[in-house]
């Protein structure tokens, strides 16, 4: 008889049966081994599981596409773990047979994230081990022609990924794997929109667009001529020929069509335009030193600056200065500039200092360029140096410039004490070198001279003014120059004028010359030319020289006198005897030392005799003398 199911005594369940009965108040537990062997079961369904674990059900939820690009439940789904574990195989791979080996026999596990690692894996055997193992060409075709079969069903990431790889383990960019991928990765990304079409620019605008460009070149003449003869005339702004103007100025373009067309602009836009713009626009021409063919230029700008001078103090002294570099200043705008209203309501301003100096330099240019002036002047009390210190543009190029090699030149040929360097002269003009010079070209210590000349000329009287001479060498460098041309620029020409008007002499040296000299010594026999031409001498001081006529002998001593700008001679006169053959000898062996001497410090030019030593006269002709 069959005892009742549930009461003591009863027998367990089979194994067969999976799951055995409490005792009386216990509850109910599967046996360890059916469970084991539930969830192992490919059959076992989530609704037999849940009730086993007494859980409710879970339904399966899907959170959206995941990285991979296919839409899989948390957990995987029924192939999580299948597809999890194809991934740790293809990691731990050990060459590239065993690979491609896992990925051709499990072709239902196959996901598409698979395939990046395979690739990344491959990259790893052969990159990270010091001698890869040999890979057969038929092993890398067959894993081209997995991925080339499957990559249709890759996303955007997987497809990048699979790129990104095959070119690092050198798949050929033109090959059917590469190819395979970049046409999925093209199909794959949204089409672009297509550019948008350029407006049509205009003469006017096309200049604008050019002008205002950073990478414009600085050469692009051609190019600003051609715009600006397409344009109407209508369409040239202010502001365009402003961006021009400013372009020419600060490379230093002295283009005359451009130049011209500036000029032009500004006359026929006169009643249009106010004093700050025209300073912009009349800035190239007295940078560039260029005067316009525009016959009512001139006449503009006075008209301009008698209606605006009282309302842009700035812009009208910067306007008055442009047309000083030109030598076309105005009368009736120096009669403003100059008058104690104009000098009191620019004093309290923030720019009172710049203006001043610009007054300092209209002033000298009236007082060196304007003989018949006889308006307003600017006071001695509110004059300043003009330039107390070199320019911005040398001290910028300075490692550029010739001056150091010139200055060593200038010291081995002649000495430290017969030349200065960098002396600002009145009334605040810069000099390169400056050299004191005597009335019969005896280079002078500059120590034990004044090197400053009367400024201004006309204050000091021709009969005390001093007899010594200043040179002063000019550079030229290059960019002193307008660019492609031999034209100084503005400032460089109104400084040489300037210091050529108050006496100095000038002596410029080209940077062509300068360039063409190789070495220290060239440049030293360049300057001592250069210094010769103008007839000036150096060298040791004093000298004697021994004639002979006959029985009668003259000796001839000479003694530059270099602060009276004049030379001492001494003769003596003898008739020769037997006895003075010893003391001739002498003589003659001590003129044939100094002879062999003259060229002590690198002195040259001293082969003449000007310079103290006097030819040997035959007959009864006379020693020339340099000085009386």
């Amino acid at each position: 008889m069959r005892r009742p199911r549930g009461e003591p005594g009863s027998r367990a369940p089979r194994p067969t049966e999976g799951a055995t009965c409490a005792g009386p108040g216990e509850s109910w537990s599967p046996a360890p081994n059916s469970m084991l062997r539930v969830l192992l079961s490919a059959q076992a369904s989530s609704a037999r599981l849940s009730g086993l674990l007494l859980l409710p059900p879970v339904q399966p939820c899907c959170l959206g596409p995941n990285k991979w690009g296919d839409h899989r439940p948390p957990g995987g789904g029924p192939h999580a773990g299948p597809v999890q574990g194809l991934q740790r195989l293809l990691e731990q791979a050990r060459s590239p047979g065993e690979l491609l080996r896992w990925l051709g026999q499990n072709p239902t596990k196959v996901r598409a994230h698979h395939y990046p690692v395979a690739l990344r894996r491959l990259s790893q055997l052969l990159g990270s081990l010091p001698q890869p193992p040999p890979v057969e060409q038929a092993t890398l075709q067959d894993l081209s022609q997995l991925i080339i079969r499957n990559c249709p069903s890759f996303d955007i990431h997987t497809i990048h990924v699979c790129l990104h790889l095959a070119a690092l383990l050198g798949f050929p960019s033109d090959g059917p794997l590469m190819c395979a991928l970049e046409q999925e990765r093209r199909f794959r990304l949204p089409p672009k929109p297509p550019p948008p079409l350029p407006p049509i620019l205009r003469g006017g605008q096309r200049l604008e667009a050019a002008l205002s460009c950073p990478r414009f070149q600085r050469r692009p003449q051609q190019h600003l001529i051609r715009s600006l003869a397409e344009a109407r005339p209508e369409e040239l702004t202010p502001h365009v020929m402003v961006l021009l103007a400013q372009h020419l100025a600060r490379h230093r373009l002295r283009e005359p069509q451009l130049l011209e067309a500036i000029a032009h602009f500004l006359v026929v836009q006169e009643a249009q335009l106010n004093s700050k713009v025209v300073q912009k626009l009349v800035l190239p021409f007295g940078r560039l030193n260029y005067v316009p063919l525009e016959q009512q230029f001139m006449p503009c700008l006075e008209r301009i600056l008698a209606r605006e001078a009282g309302v842009a103090p700035l812009a009208t002294v910067n306007i008055l200065m442009s047309l000083c570099q030109l030598r076309c200043l105005p009368f009736r705008a120096l009669h403003f500039v100059f008058s104690p209203g104009f000098i009191n309501h620019v004093s309290g301003t923030p720019h009172a200092l710049i203006v001043r100096r610009y007054l300092s330099l209209l002033d000298t240019a009236v007082e060196l360029e304007l003989p018949g002036y006889r308006g307003a002047r600017l006071p001695r009390r509110q004059q300043v140096p003009i330039f107390p210190q070199p320019l911005i543009t040398d001290r910028a190029r300075c490692k550029y410039s010739h001056k150091d090699i010139v200055a060593e030149g200038l010291r081995q040929l002649l000495g430290e004490e017969k030349y200065r360097q960098d002396l600002t002269v009145p009334p605040g003009y810069s000099t390169d070198f400056l050299l004191c010079v005597s009335s019969c070209g005896s280079v002078l210590p500059v120590r034990a001279q004044d090197p400053f000349l009367p400024y201004p000329p006309r204050s000091c009287p021709r009969a005390t003014r001093d007899p010594a001479q200043r040179v002063v060498l000019m550079l030229r460098e290059r960019w002193h120059f307008c660019r492609d041309g031999r034209v100084l620029l503005g400032s460089r020409a109104l400084r040489e004028r300037h210091l050529g008007l108050m006496g100095y002499q000038l002596l410029p040296l080209p940077f062509e010359e300068l360039e063409s000299q190789r070495g220290l010594p060239q440049l030293k026999s360049y300057l001592r030319q250069k210094l010769q031409a103008l007839g000036l001498h150096w060298g040791p001081e004093g000298g004697q020289q021994l004639y002979r006529h006959g029985h009668l002998v003259v000796l001839v001593h000479t003694l530059p006198l270099v602060e009276h700008g004049f030379c001492l001679v001494s003769i003596q006169l003898w008739e020769r005897t037997e006895e003075d053959a010893g003391q001739h000898h002498h003589a003659e062996w001590h003129r044939e030392d100094e002879d062999e001497g003259e060229g002590q410090g690198g002195c040259g030019g001293h082969d003449s005799p000007e310079h103290g030593q006097a030819e040997q006269l035959q007959g009864g002709e006379q020693a020339p003398l340099p000085c009386s």
